[in-house]
């Protein structure tokens, strides 16, 4: 979302911007790590696009998502934070040709977020996470009910809709019980990585509960706690890599 590449684009002292395929492309540096920041869009068709002139243009060693998401296991909430082990697209249906779920061609359906980073983000945020009053401020913890957040790793679904019913919750977790968080890019980013070899990690902070209620103020949620929690957690991630140029 907007205010969170907004949030880290004050702290990159010399972006520059680039303009591909309709797309603004931030490079610069952050923490001291060359950086390439810029929104993935809104859905897989448009995340994919994104995510392949990153490695085609720019050729960026690695991709990392960041982003809001709706909880669907029990126990994933409101503030707490999903990392990625494994991505999957909800709505890839070839069947009866090839299995749900499997990409055509490929004889895949889930891919593997890169262990090395997702294990680096997860204790980054395990650590972040001690203090959501320090992160947001004790209003916005009041405001969203985040007194204790969590940091959970497991499967994360990805579609074409913006899932915010009950029902339609239910039903994913009917089909796919082991899924923590349901959204709508980081499978096809993932499956572009895949294609190249190039590693992915996806991080997502749960802005609802992709159910009946999940039609609060998304702006104001992703204004006070997403954008915040995007900034300290890849900023504390890049705090641990060794210096490159």
């Amino acid at each position: 979302m907007q205010q969170e590449l907004g949030a880290l684009l004050a702290l990159m002292p010399d972006e520059q911007r680039v303009r591909v395929a309709g797309r603004d492309f931030w490079v610069g540096h952050l923490h001291g790590q060359p950086v390439v920041a810029v929104l993935s869009r809104i859905g897989k068709v448009a995340a994919a696009v994104t995510a392949t002139v990153l490695l085609e243009r720019f050729g960026v060693r690695a991709i990392v998502f960041t982003g809001v998401a709706g909880g669907l296991a029990p126990g994933v909430n409101v503030g707490d934070v999903v990392v990625a082990t494994e991505l999957l697209q909800h709505d890839m249906d070839a069947s009866p040709i090839f299995p749900k779920h499997e990409v055509p061609l490929m004889g895949l359906s889930r891919f593997a977020a890169d262990a090395a980073i997702s294990d680096a983000l997860a204790q980054v945020v395990t650590n972040v996470l001690r203090d959501p009053v320090a992160l947001i401020g004790q209003e916005g913890v009041d405001e969203f009910g985040l007194s204790s957040p969590r940091v959970h790793r497991g499967l994360l679904v990805s579609g074409d809709r913006f899932v915010s019913t009950t029902a339609e919750s239910a039903a994913l977790q009917r089909e796919l019980p082991d899924a923590l968080a349901v959204e709508m890019e980081g499978a096809a980013v993932a499956q572009v990585c895949h294609d190249y070899g190039v590693p992915f990690a996806a991080m997502r902070t749960i802005s609802d509960r992709a159910d009946d209620a999940a039609h609060g103020d998304f702006a104001r949620f992703v204004a006070v706690v997403a954008s915040r929690y995007s900034l300290a957690l890849v900023g504390a991630w890049l705090a641990t890599l060794p210096a490159l140029s």
